[in-house]
């Protein structure tokens, strides 16, 4: 009986070994499936909603004919405790992809970012439009909800003109229209906030909000980054001396829809809150989107005694101390 009790615990032991062996075997074979074997055999954009399981992204998966082994693909994600990890998000999942990678890129949220641009000069409308046309953002500002658009992004403006920065911003499908505009909003104010700090003392500018109005004026004047703190010193010493503004760019923008291409002689008497030929300092609020170097010259303009310009061609302007000096460059260069 002791003999045979042994063999049967031998036969029991090599059997439990065997079982093992194939067990690891199949194990690594599994392993090797999933971490080798390619299963993705074009770019394919994929999307877990929120609810989804681990079953419901598997039969989707197949679905877009990813070429998963189903029970591995499971099994694997149970073993490497990655089941409830998935993360709501648009992927793309690239060709070659093994399953590891997959489950990889579906628990680490490394989501398809989409772009939109925001323009240096650009007013709220532009903004709006180009949000309006995105369809990969979820439009949620009714006509109603703009006028209150300030208070959706915590601002104590009521006017949303300028407070924007232009910028290319990246976001995952479905981020709202409100979420980017705080994301802009933010940045223009975080921006703002830590030039002002460093602002030359004599600039005649009592707030930040003054310095972007200028700064908005400034942008819409010239595209020249070399010559926005030569205009900044002009408008300075403006101000300074309680000299009107006399910039078109203010005008263009009171004018709205009327505006067609042409200031005629009667636009610059008409006396709107924007119109800087009849109305002293700045206007009521900025006219664009300023860039940051527009905000820094608006804050660091040019010491000089300039108190015209005049485009001269190529974007660029002929500067002038002496009304006499510039009705000479308007000559040249207009007439």
């Amino acid at each position: 009986m002791t003999g045979h009790s042994t063999m049967v615990r031998s036969i029991v032991a090599f059997t439990c070994l065997m079982v093992f062996v194939l067990l690891a075997i199949w194990g690594g074979m599994h392993n090797h499936l999933m971490l080798k074997k390619t299963v993705v055999t074009e770019e394919t954009v994929f999307e877990i909603r929120k609810g989804d399981s681990l079953d419901t992204v598997t039969k989707n998966l197949l679905a877009r004919k990813v070429a998963i082994n189903p029970f591995r693909f499971k099994l694997f994600a149970y073993r490497k405790n990655l089941g409830h990890r998935l993360k709501i998000g648009e992927y793309v999942l690239a060709k070659g992809s093994t399953s590891a990678d997959i489950l990889e890129l579906l628990t680490e949220g490394k989501t398809r970012q989409y772009s939109i641009t925001f323009l240096e000069g650009w007013s709220f409308k532009q903004i709006l439009q180009a949000i309006n046309d995105n369809p990969n953002l979820q439009h949620t500002l009714s006509d109603v909800e703009l006028e209150k658009v300030m208070v959706h992004l915590g601002s104590d403006q009521p006017h949303p003109e300028g407070l924007f920065f232009p910028d290319t911003y990246f976001f995952e499908k479905n981020s709202t229209d409100v979420e980017l505009l705080k994301r802009a909003h933010d940045k223009m104010q975080h921006l703002l906030t830590a030039e002002w700090q460093k602002r030359d003392k004599g600039v005649p500018l009592e707030t930040p909000y003054q310095a972007l109005i200028l700064a908005s004026i400034i942008e819409k004047e010239t595209g020249a980054v070399e010559e926005r703190k030569q205009i900044a010193g002009v408008f300075s010493r403006r101000l300074k001396k309680g000299m009107l503004l006399q910039t078109d760019p203010t005008v263009i923008y009171g004018m709205g829809d009327h505006y067609h291409g042409d200031i005629r002689r009667r636009d610059l008497l008409d006396p709107t809150p924007y119109n800087t030929y009849v109305n002293k300092g700045l206007p009521p609020t900025p006219i664009a989107m300023p860039s940051k170097d527009a905000i820094i010259a608006a804050m660091h303009p040019d010491d000089g005694d300039s108190l015209f310009f005049v485009a001269s061609g190529n974007g660029r302007h002929a500067f002038s101390a002496t009304l006499d000096q510039h009705e000479k460059y308007v000559d040249r260069y207009q007439r």
